[in-house]
């Protein structure tokens, strides 16, 4: 749709009516987009890539800013829906439960395969993903130590991601494990990583994963 600049944009945030979390905001020429994913300043060729398959195969309205630090995608959406998310709770909760799983799993296998020097280090590199993103209940070691060890099916309380986070958080899963592993075999493993899902939340999640750009990194 757009490839806009800082300046050309005006951009605010919300109170999400249903939790404790601002929403970005961005308001272009009388309309209002949504933040779907972040991209670092160095991924220019992924956060076109990743725009034009939403705007050009899937017919989304999306604007893509250019900034000097990163670059972000931001989807068309009228203020009044997100008044009306609380079916979007529950599939954000499965998405996110379906992310920790994978991290836990990505990270058993390094320690497994690796060693605990390299399981150290990756714990060190997924906290650094979480703090430059801003990621909510994940920007501490403290933190990421309770992700990597917590029991996702069962606890009272995931941290609060945004879809957006979840794009980002697959595409920097993907990277890291392919830096420690070599290859790209681990993200072949989707479904049986999930199978402690129930059924209906492993369908949920494969069938908004197979929707979105990055079933071409985790098949």
């Amino acid at each position: 749709m757009f490839i806009l600049k800082r300046q050309d944009v005006e951009i605010s945030s919300i109170q999400h009516p249903k939790r404790d979390q601002q929403v970005p905001i961005l308001h272009y020429q009388g309309q209002t987009f949504r933040l779907i994913s972040i991209f670092k300043a160095s991924q220019e060729e992924e956060a076109k890539a990743f725009w034009r398959e939403l705007t050009d195969k899937r017919g989304k309205a999306c604007v893509l800013l250019e900034e000097p630090e990163r670059y972000s995608i931001w989807g068309k959406i009228r203020l009044d829906q997100i008044a009306g998310e609380v079916p979007e709770e529950s599939k954000i909760g499965i998405l996110t439960m379906a992310c920790i799983l994978l991290l836990q799993a990505v990270y058993v296998d390094i320690e497994d395969l690796l060693g605990a020097r390299q399981a150290g280090l990756f714990q060190k590199d997924i906290t650094e993903v979480f703090d430059q993103w801003h990621f909510p209940q994940a920007e501490s070691p403290e933190a990421v130590n309770y992700l990597l060890t917590m029991e996702p099916l069962n606890a009272p309380k995931l941290p609060h991601w945004e879809e957006h986070h979840i794009i980002t958080f697959l595409q920097e899963l993907h990277r890291l494990g392919k830096a420690y592993f070599g290859n790209a075999n681990f993200a072949h493993q989707v479904i049986d990583i999930l199978q402690d899902m129930s059924e209906v939340e492993r369908s949920q999640f494969v069938e908004w994963l197979n929707q979105s750009p990055l079933s071409k990194l985790w098949h």
